[in-house]
Formats: structure tokens, sequence, C-alpha cells
């Protein structure tokens, strides 16, 4: 008999870092989190250094948060940025999270690879927030993000989801620098 469901899940510390009851209203509060869950994966033998969160643009309220969770989860899927959108999914009861008008932020430690820029067309992303750049992420980890459009920030603005990069992006560096030593691969 084949599987019938898929079972991912975060760590149980991410409670201890995100914080539900605070209001992030600011770019950098946002990336800030992503950094620190980023930081945090590694330093808990996590995952690899990737940290995302998705906030209510409005309220500034965390929706979810994720880390990468490939190894563990033995999934190829289970990066940050898709663990927080499917979670913000889930929690919203809705495949496009803003169906209902609402405005949804998705903050990363770092630009999202091929895969997670495909899944913030179709998930109802309209604001993105990059801490590292995707060559922060290959000059430093032995990371390959993938091929993106030559414009890929003027795709996603076409789309209404609009890109701001560099936030934070001296500490995001500092994560993917110490995970690079290491010498771990996930």
């Amino acid at each position: 008999m084949l599987p019938l469901q898929i079972h991912l899940t975060l760590p149980p510390w991410i409670d201890e870092v995100a914080d539900i009851g605070r209001r992030y209203a600011s770019d950098d509060e946002r990336v800030g989190l992503a950094i620190e869950l980023s930081r945090q994966n590694v330093e808990r033998g996590g995952g690899g250094p990737f940290g995302a969160a998705v906030f209510d643009a409005v309220s500034g309220r965390l929706v979810a948060a994720g880390v990468n969770r490939v190894v563990s989860q033995n999934c190829s899927v289970a990066h940050a940025e898709m663990m927080a959108i499917m979670i913000a999914q889930q929690r919203l009861s809705r495949s496009r999270m803003n169906e209902d008008d609402g405005h949804y932020v998705l903050a990363t430690s770092s630009q999202p690879c091929c895969q997670c820029y495909g899944a913030m067309v179709w998930a109802g992303i309209d604001e993105l927030l990059i801490g590292a750049r995707a060559d922060d992420v290959e000059e430093l980890t032995e990371f390959d993000e993938g091929p993106l459009p030559a414009d890929w920030i003027g795709e996603l603005e076409r789309r209404n989801i609009a890109v701001r990069r560099d936030i934070l992006r001296d500490q995001a560096r500092t994560v993917l620098a110490a995970y690079g030593t290491t010498g771990i691969t996930y």
C-alpha cells in the first residue's frame, strides 16, 4: 500500500525563538527573526542555515516560521521558505494566503532558491524581504541555489510581489559563513 499522507515537522525550539504574541513592525525585525531562526538551526544541528517567516503585513503578526528540514525530514522540498509557507497556508486554511484581501510578507534569511521562488508566485505572498543574496549562499556554503529568470525581481514585481533585499545582509552572511566552516553539508 502506498503512503497516503506526508508529515513534516519543525523542531520544538521554534517556539523559543519565534514569538507569536509579538508585533514585528519593521523589515529589520522580520528579517532579523528569519536570520535568528537560521542561526539557531545551525547551532542546534537541525539542518541548513536557512530561516523564514510569514507575517501579516498590516498587523505585524507572525503567521508561521520555518527552518531548513530537508535532511531531518527526508524531503527535498522542506526548505525554510516552503515550511513557513505551508504552515501559514494550513493556519489560514487556504492555499492562496492573500485571497481574503489580506497582505502577507515572506521574510527570508537568504534569497529563495528556484524552488521557493516558484512557490511564492502561487502562495499569495505580497512582499519578499531578503537578508543574504544567492551569491552569498554559494560563496560561503556548498549550496547551489538553482536557476532563476535573469530578471527574477522584475518577474515577481509584475506579479505584484514587492521585493526588498540586503536587509541585515551582513548578519545573514555571518550565519552562512559559520555554517560553511563546519564542514557539514545538508
